[in-house]
């Protein structure tokens, strides 16, 4: 992308700007283009660079959701699972997931036989009226002597079965992300890689666009719309303190990693594996590309959002916990041939813990612009879901897109 050809693309008239080329970006321009809006969607580096290329790659269902009874949030979790297995059948492919059991707490046969029993009730509910029908295998109770079969290397001792169920898995997000943003300029769309928003164009108290610049340039050019969106991801924060606005309601950053390690995979299906000790953490090892991706991993951070990435100490921690979790597994740092790291927004009350809410901040109810949103998303699972509800709060009159139809955006011919 040149200077000149921004100038050209900036006499084009759109109803909203969105700021970031992350899974939430693109998500809000292809399901803005659903609505016939025409957005601009400016992402300063690559799409999909930073956190959505570096996570664990999982669509869940929202089973864990059933612990709390949050039912809104389960339903939510299965219809965007849906959607993505509908919409990218070629990216998104069923995974298997299996968490051995061992009669402690809820991780009991009986507990997985009720949540399961719920969850086929309620992913019927979900799915009513969608193209999609789930197409998922049942979720199942597996004894203990078909566990083993399944993954040779389970602990043994007091082995309970395990609890075997399914969910979808991304293969390659970049390849998912390139595709969405391809059928939302073909629906009308505009996205320019490289171009930086570096500030907030306003008047009389609404915000009119951005003015942008391309990534070593000087030259600043406007890009007009009556609506904002900062979908910054880590950077959602500083970007809203650079325009102007209040942006103390936006949630701080939590480093979150996830490693790749060069082991085969010590089963067909993924693992969700947990030490025999109060508060342990559950891990997943996900078969990938021959070798297991191994996540995820949590610490706070206080450096800024370019290039977060966890020290040999947090490395080494996550390592020996992970083999706590899987005795025998033995992994050793020289077998992590890469580390995927990126920032996630922190919880409010937790600051250990990643945030479990999404927040959609309109910067006009706190004395900013009347136009300028920032959202910070804490899914991939959901991503599309808050694309859909940020955009039913920016554009409140606009007919509502269905949420249980998820019509796939063909190019023209």
């Amino acid at each position: 992308m040149t200077t000149s050809e921004m100038r050209t693309l900036s006499n084009r008239d759109y109803d909203l700007i969105v700021i970031g080329g992350g899974v939430l970006g693109v998500m809000i321009a292809l399901e803005a283009t659903r609505r016939n809006l025409k957005p601009l969607l400016l992402e300063r580096g690559r799409l999909g660079a930073a956190t959505s290329a570096n996570s664990l790659r999982i669509v869940h269902g929202g089973l864990r959701y059933l612990q709390s009874l949050d039912l809104a949030r389960h339903r939510e979790s299965v219809a965007e699972r849906a959607w993505f297995l509908e919409t990218f059948p070629d990216l998104v492919r069923p995974l298997a997931c299996l968490m051995p059991l061992y009669g402690e707490g809820a991780r009991r046969p009986l507990a997985f036989r009720a949540a399961f029993f719920l969850d086929r009730l309620l992913v019927g509910s979900a799915l009513r009226g969608a193209r999609a029908a789930g197409g998922l295998p049942r979720s199942r109770i597996l004894s203990p002597s078909a566990t083993r079969e399944t993954f040779p290397g389970v602990l043994a001792t007091d082995l309970r079965g395990a609890a075997l169920w399914h969910d979808a898995i991304i293969q390659d997000p970049a390849r998912l992300l390139a595709k969405a943003l391809d059928w939302a300029c073909a629906a009308g769309a505009s996205a320019l890689e490289g171009v930086a928003a570096v500030s907030l164009l306003a008047e009389g108290g609404k915000a009119g666009g951005v003015m942008a610049r391309v990534a070593g340039d000087s030259e600043d050019i406007p890009f007009r719309a009556p609506v904002v969106i900062n979908a910054a991801g880590p950077w959602a924060k500083d970007l809203a303190q650079s325009f102007g606005a209040n942006a103390e309601r936006l949630p701080n950053t939590i480093l979150a990693w996830n490693l790749v390690i060069d082991r085969p995979p010590l089963a067909s299906c993924a693992l969700a594996l947990k030490a025999r000790a109060a508060g342990a953490q559950t891990f997943f090892l996900v078969p990938w590309d021959g070798r297991m991706l191994a996540g995820t991993g949590y610490a706070p951070w206080i450096g800024g959002p370019d290039s977060p990435v966890p020290d040999e100490r947090q490395t080494q921690v996550f390592l020996d916990a992970l083999n706590a979790a899987a005795p025998g597994l033995d992994l050793r740092r020289d077998q992590v041939s890469r580390i995927m790291a990126g920032l996630l927004p922190v919880s409010r009350t937790d600051g250990s813990q990643p945030a479990d809410r999404d927040t959609i901040l309109d910067h006009a109810a706190f004395g900013g612009p009347k136009g300028l949103l920032s959202v910070v998303g804490v899914k991939l699972t959901t991503a599309r879901a808050l694309a859909d509800r940020t955009l039913r709060h920016a554009f409140p009159t606009l007919a509502p897109c269905p949420y249980n139809t998820f019509p796939r955006p063909e190019p023209p011919a």
